[in-house]
């Protein structure tokens, strides 16, 4: 468990210098594991409008998915960036996780100094609108 937890904090910290941050340059990358253990890396592309930039995170998580993994099958996330305290997941993020991920799928946030922390999809966001708000409307998950 710890050597995968290494890999994909290593696989975050990589996909990072890949970022395109013409705008910002906040580099942020994210890699999420699977629960076969194939890492999917992704890191923030921005765009000059600011509304279409797609964070690191959910750039993994798309990847993912068009890899064909099955939403909520994945390990954990970690995602990483510049910062001198670990960073975090923006609100955006902890929708898209809490939407694609098991609640209490741990999530390591990071920064370049190696400072890390771990949390919870849960945790992030509480008491979250997600696939089980709509259950007793009659609404499929899938």
């Amino acid at each position: 468990m710890e050597m995968d937890i290494r890999k994909l904090k290593e696989a975050a910290v990589n996909v990072r210098n890949h970022a395109y941050v013409p705008y910002s340059h906040f580099k942020v990358g994210a890699a999420i594991m699977d629960d076969s253990g194939h890492i999917h890396a992704g890191c923030n592309v921005e765009n000059v409008a600011y509304g279409p930039t797609n964070c690191a995170e959910r750039t993994a998580l798309f990847r993912a998915i068009a890899d064909g993994v099955t939403a909520r099958s994945f390990r954990m996330i970690a995602v990483v960036a510049d910062m001198d305290e670990p960073v975090t997941p923006c609100g955006v993020c902890r929708q898209v996780l809490i939407e694609l991920c098991s609640p209490d799928m741990p999530v390591y946030m990071g920064n370049l100094q190696g400072t890390w922390i771990q949390s919870t999809v849960g945790q992030l966001l509480p008491g979250a609108f997600g696939p089980q708000s709509l259950e007793q409307f009659g609404k499929s998950s899938e």
